[in-house]
């Protein structure tokens, strides 16, 4: 009896030893996660690369791309494992995955954006979701190879996601990231800042949200003393009622109207993660529901529908509505089944004339976007 009870204890000793091993094991890797975290400072000034010297003039046609790359990964097979949505039927959809399919797939989704991207030839370039450094892109430099693909033009890089090597989800782990916003211009950049939006303050929704941003640029209009100013931006996608993002708009209004008062040109482009078609359609309704789908409208963009009564005076929005720009990334995409909408395009000055506004429909070839381009002259 007495070598059973010894036994008993002993086992118990060593499950309870365990049980504290592993908790010291948990809790060091969360104070390591949590020590990891870092909000980057405002007003951070951006290093200019490239030697593009030609000014913007007055008068003269320029084209914008906005494309967001989605860190190469949204190959038309591809779902997230944040994003969820639901079906007509009722049913509830969660997407699978944090980080592409494999290192083949996300090279072949970075050579088609890039080829996208040299195709449009566009005068400027606002990019989003570009990793430098990332486990969930496999360690390809999207960066380098935006930039390497373009010489010729200045850029700057924003950079707006840093973690930790995060665990989760267990399954398939995002790892550590380091992305942000590419701007390229094929005009003399005079100088650039980037500006830190309002995020979440949750402990753990920081953790796995960008840090969110937007790089403000400024450009030299030849015989003039007015500038152009082009703002790269990423709103929040995770927001529960809307109210980081209607922060968020407070704070892009405030630098929109000020960039105006000085009598700048200002053009605004990027992923809004707002609905940006509502004012072409009679009601909010009929713009969230432009694209015919399977799935129901998800609440996150309900909440999320801008109008140009909203901005700053002086200001509108630019943005194609005969094509969608985004797809639902819950579940694989399949034309007409996946709920799609317009979240990216351009907000523009009143002294900025806009020509043309269209979205490149690539069918999501390469991304869970659409780019769209604007094509636009200063009064």
């Amino acid at each position: 009896m007495n070598k059973q009870l010894k036994l008993m204890k002993a086992l118990a000793i060593t499950i309870l030893s365990l049980i504290g091993a592993m908790i010291l094991l948990i809790g060091g890797y969360v104070i390591y996660v949590i020590a990891q975290y870092y909000r980057i400072d405002d007003n951070a000034i951006l290093s200019v690369e490239g030697s593009a010297t030609e000014q913007v003039e007055q008068g003269e046609s320029y084209t914008v791309l906005s494309y967001n790359l989605g860190f190469g990964a949204y190959s038309p097979e591809y779902s997230f494992f944040m994003d969820t949505g639901v079906m007509n039927d009722g049913r509830e959809i969660t997407g699978k995955y944090a980080k592409g399919l494999n290192k083949k797939d996300v090279q072949k989704n970075v050579d088609g954006q890039v080829r996208v991207i040299k195709e449009t030839n566009a005068d400027f370039c606002f990019l989003q979701e570009v990793d430098e450094r990332a486990d969930r892109s496999y360690d390809i430099n999207m960066v380098k190879a935006v930039r390497g693909a373009l010489p010729s033009r200045c850029s700057t890089y924003a950079e707006n996601f840093h973690t930790a090597n995060l665990l989760y989800p267990f399954n398939d782990p995002i790892g550590t990231i380091n992305a942000g916003l590419i701007t390229l211009s094929g005009c003399r950049i005079e100088g650039a800042v980037r500006r830190s939006f309002p995020v979440t303050t949750s402990l753990i929704d920081k953790l796995f949200d960008l840090d969110r941003c937007f790089a403000v640029h400024y450009l030299p209009v030849m015989n003039s003393e007015k500038q152009l100013v082009l703002i790269n931006l990423h709103m929040s996608a995770y927001d529960e009622g809307g109210t980081i993002r209607a922060k968020q708009l407070k704070m892009l209004n405030d630098v929109l109207a000020d960039e105006y008062a000085k009598g700048n040109y200002v053009v605004a482009g990027g992923d809004f993660n707002h609905c940006l078609i509502a004012d072409k359609f009679d009601s909010d309704e009929q713009a969230l529901a432009a694209f015919p789908c399977d799935q129901k409208t998800p609440d996150w963009v309900k909440n999320s529908v801008l109008h140009n009564a909203e901005l700053a005076s002086g200001f509108s929005i630019a943005a194609d509505e005969k094509v969608a720009t985004c797809r639902g990334a819950e579940m694989p995409y399949t034309k007409g089944i996946n709920y799609t909408t317009v979240v990216d395009g351009f907000i523009v000055s009143d002294n900025v004339t806009v020509l043309r506004e269209h979205t490149v429909d690539t069918d999501y070839a390469y991304s869970d976007h659409n780019p769209v381009l604007m094509e636009f002259k200063l009064n």
